[in-house]
């Protein structure tokens, strides 16, 4: 009898072994689970900084409407000069011309851009002046964590401008062309800070008169937005030309220089339908072009105007 009860514990024994190894480890680690890729959204609410470009675009199949409004010189500090009035002259007149609001000097930037797909947008504008440009833009990395890291957001614009003004005796139709490139590296660093570097070149079909003369303006651009709450955002920009803005000749002998630097700060409100800016800085014109390498404003003389942009995007997909 001991004998049958020994054989019957070891096979009993035997058995919950077996049964152990067949049931499945509950107790084990669980499968480690990719990390959701994140993407960073709005890092900048337009597709414009101020003037220059971000490296936003609208959505795919939308058309966005855009006026860029530039007016008069807030302050004119030559105004009375040259005849003699005193300081208090001067005053009633810059007032009278309502800080810049009254002048009868501004410039539109009419533009139209369309986005086929995610990463692409082309558009067509009126810069003023008789001016028009067109130009593709595309996104080639987008910010980004996850199982993919990507610290920062990337951006190529492209865009050729056309002057329609009256030409001159033999001028031939390619010198009124010149092309513009951009490099736009962004980042968003908070839910309330980004910013941008714009490295650009452009390229003018025909050679600025002066010494050491190049078809190629280079310039560096720097431009940001602080997020002050949610439909209000502070933006800010400045570029910096790098050649081609000294002692140029023109066609009449006399001698001309730009000014190098670009300084806009403004005041971005997003009322949900709309997007409303207004800002002020050393410019009256409308296009890049003018702005990064033939600015005429000087910002030590105080030459800054005031203008505003509205946007609005409408859905082209049924």
């Amino acid at each position: 009898m001991k004998k049958i009860l020994s054989l019957l514990i070891v096979a009993t024994g035997f058995c919950t072994m077996a049964i152990a190894q067949d049931v499945p480890d509950t107790a084990a680690a669980p499968e480690e689970v990719a990390p959701k890729q994140k993407f960073a959204r709005a890092t900048f609410n337009s597709t414009k900084i101020i003037n220059m470009q971000s490296v936003e675009i609208v959505t795919k199949g939308n058309l966005q409407f855009m006026i860029n409004h530039h007016f008069g010189y807030f302050w004119d500090k030559d105004r009375g000069e040259k005849t003699g009035e005193v300081f208090n002259q001067r005053f009633r007149q810059n007032l009278g011309n309502l800080f810049g609001l009254n002048t009868g000097v501004a410039h539109t930037y009419l533009s139209f851009d369309y986005s086929p797909t995610d990463w692409s947008n082309v558009g067509l504008a009126a810069t003023g002046r008789s001016g028009f440009e067109g130009w593709a833009k595309f996104k080639i990395l987008r910010q980004q964590t996850g199982e993919k890291n990507i610290p920062l957001t990337l951006g190529w614009y492209s865009m050729a401008n056309i002057s329609t003004q009256k030409k001159e005796l033999n001028e031939f139709t390619d010198n009124r062309w010149s092309f513009m490139h951009q490099l736009l590296i962004a980042r968003k660093f908070s839910n309330k800070f980004s910013l941008q570097f714009m490295p650009t070149l452009i390229h003018f079909n025909i050679v600025p008169y002066g010494i050491n003369n190049s078809n190629l303006v280079w310039s560096m651009g720097l431009g940001g937005k602080y997020k002050i709450k949610s439909n209000l955002n502070l933006t800010f920009e400045y570029a910096r030309q790098l050649n081609m803005y000294e002692n140029l000749v023109t066609k009449t002998g006399s001698i001309i220089s730009y000014q190098p630097d670009l300084l806009s700060l403004g005041l971005e409100i997003n009322t949900g339908g709309h997007l409303f800016q207004f800002f002020i800085g050393n410019t009256v014109d409308g296009s890049n072009i003018e702005h990064l390498a033939r600015n005429n404003s000087s910002i030590k003389d105080g030459k800054f105007a005031m203008g505003f942009t509205i946007n609005r995007s409408l859905s082209l997909k049924k």
